[in-house]
């Protein structure tokens, strides 16, 4: 039989995110690894606007909240001032690449000494569901109610390749859609946690995540979509390992 697998202690409440919501595994996945890396006591993490904010309900590690699109900044601040924390950011595609994407930019370019998760789910989640600079070409949101159209809006983001034209330390994209992606992403979220420890330099994991909500799918349909249509764009696997590309 099984061992019974029990939440971190740094999680001491229900998520309040939506049902098949990816932004709770991702969560959870960032308190796994700061405990079991023992750094729970000297973690400071960042939250961006959106639906990112409400981790704050649940998860007992020292956050700051930021203003919108300002956590990349305010965790490059952090960093230089406690160099010995481990610091990051928990942001939405819409936070990091849209008003937050200078931040996000400036941040890999100066190779600062802080991690950013960027959970990659295509809308702005919270506000509605409007398109976002990583929603998918023929994709319909509140604001591209026909479907992206890449000759109004350009073609969707891919922040992680931005950022590989910059010498960071690490530098990974993954999922949390099925069981086997949320391992890796895990492993890949620790790799850039002992990056920025042992090594330093800028470090950053994007997780592709489904919202079923603003998607108007079923939890069980939102996945299939990751699997069969978000991937293709969107590939998985790690860019720069180390600093080497």
């Amino acid at each position: 039989m099984a061992a019974e697998r029990k939440a971190p202690s740094t999680i001491y409440g229900v998520n309040s995110f939506c049902p098949g919501c990816g932004h709770g595994i991702v969560v959870r996945l960032v308190a796994e690894v700061v405990e079991e890396m023992g750094l729970a006591e000297n973690t400071i993490g960042v939250l961006a606007v959106g639906c990112s904010c409400l981790t704050n309900r649940y998860l007992a590690l020292d956050l700051l909240q930021a203003a919108h699109g300002r956590a990349a900044a305010s965790a490059g601040a952090i960093k230089r001032c406690r160099p010995e924390k481990l610091v990051f950011t928990y942001q939405g595609d819409g936070d990091a690449a849209s008003i937050g994407i200078a931040e996000t930019l400036y941040s890999a370019q100066r190779n600062e000494g802080f991690t950013q998760i960027i959970v990659n789910n295509g809308v702005y989640g919270m506000t509605g569901g409007q398109m976002s600079p990583t929603t998918l070409v023929g994709q319909k949101t509140t604001t591209s109610v026909k479907g992206r159209d890449p000759q109004v809006a350009g073609m969707p983001l891919k922040i992680s390749e931005l950022i590989s034209n910059f010498d960071v330390a690490y530098l990974a994209r993954g999922s949390v859609h099925n069981a086997a992606n949320i391992r890796k992403t895990k492993k890949y979220i620790q790799k850039a946690f002992e990056t920025q420890m042992n090594q330093g330099g800028y470090t950053c994991v994007e997780v592709i995540s489904p919202c079923p909500t603003n998607w108007h799918l079923t939890p069980i349909q939102a996945v299939d979509r990751i699997e069969n249509e978000v991937l293709a764009y969107y590939p998985l696997g790690e860019f720069t390992k180390g600093g080497v590309r």
